[in-house]
């Protein structure tokens, strides 16, 4: 699984976008895999029912969010998408806001772990001082500055 080659092969970044709340935000990234048919839209309900449900577990560091579901909820292939907004959205019960999303659609247990400690390691690489990180997404305005950002972290480690 690639974290960059998926954005790149579904099309799956949308920058500084506009969501008057979560559920707006959620689904601007998984409308983006619906499009390419790596999710089905139950994909998305399944999402919003577990934040509800569950509270917002996908809130996985400060003003980031990684949504998913479980792979049995409508994906049909391993796929990523990156939403970052021009406006950051509060969840229920959350006192800090998001404003970076990247949806992870696993298709198997497996491939939907891999699939979060690539973004992980790619979002929080420590190693390097100038490994991706959130600022340095939210300064990126073309799905080209995105792809430069993850190949120097990638060359780098």
């Amino acid at each position: 699984m690639a974290f960059k080659q998926s954005l790149m092969e579904n099309d799956s970044i949308l920058l500084q976008a506009n969501a008057n709340n979560w559920q707006e935000a959620i689904k601007l990234g998984t409308d983006m895999l619906v499009k390419t048919q790596a999710i089905s839209p139950a994909y998305y309900d399944a999402i919003i029912h577990c934040v509800k449900t569950m509270g917002p577990y996908i809130i996985i560091a400060p003003h980031f969010a990684m949504p998913h579901a479980r792979p049995e909820d409508g994906v049909n292939r391993t796929a990523f998408a990156l939403v970052t907004l021009q406006n950051p959205v509060f969840f229920d019960g959350e006192s800090e806001p998001v404003d970076i999303l990247i949806t992870l659609a696993g298709s198997t247990s497996d491939e939907h772990i891999a699939g979060l400690m690539e973004v992980m390691q790619i979002l929080d690489d420590q190693s390097h001082e100038d490994g991706i990180n959130l600022d340095r997404l939210r300064l990126c305005q073309t799905k080209h500055d995105v792809y430069n950002a993850i190949d120097h972290v990638l060359m780098e480690g």
